[in-house]
């Protein structure tokens, strides 16, 4: 992952977080402790707003950071380890805010709706 992705995943890392200080937004730890339970609904079908492909996504992302091949290698440091950071960034970044999602959802106020879909 270049510099440029990076900053702009640390961005939006820096808006999720802004994100969990508003008024009635569901915190950090709320929404940390939520992500087994949204990882099973969403698995079980019960719960429609992370959808299988952001999942299969987030499984890639998790098994590049594990893995020990590298698009760029860890020993060319710190390039090597920018594209992991990157990575963990967006994982991070999108299981808060899905997770954020699903808080409100479960509180019951927020329709049943995957992420990029069409409401008309």
């Amino acid at each position: 992952m270049d510099r440029k992705r990076s900053a702009a995943a640390a961005g939006q890392a820096w808006n999720i977080y802004s994100e969990t200080l508003e008024a009635d937004a569901p915190r950090m730890g709320e929404r940390v402790r939520a992500v087994p339970r949204m990882l099973k609904s969403a698995l079980r079908g019960q719960y429609k707003g992370l959808s299988f492909k952001t999942l299969g996504m987030l499984a890639v992302g998790l098994v590049y950071i594990l893995s020990p091949l590298d698009a760029v290698p860890d020993v060319l440091v710190p390039l090597g380890v920018a594209d992991d950071t990157g990575v963990a960034l967006w994982l991070a970044t999108v299981l808060v805010r899905s997770a954020g999602d699903y808080v409100k959802w479960e509180r019951g106020g927020r329709p049943d709706v995957v992420a990029g879909d069409v409401i008309g």
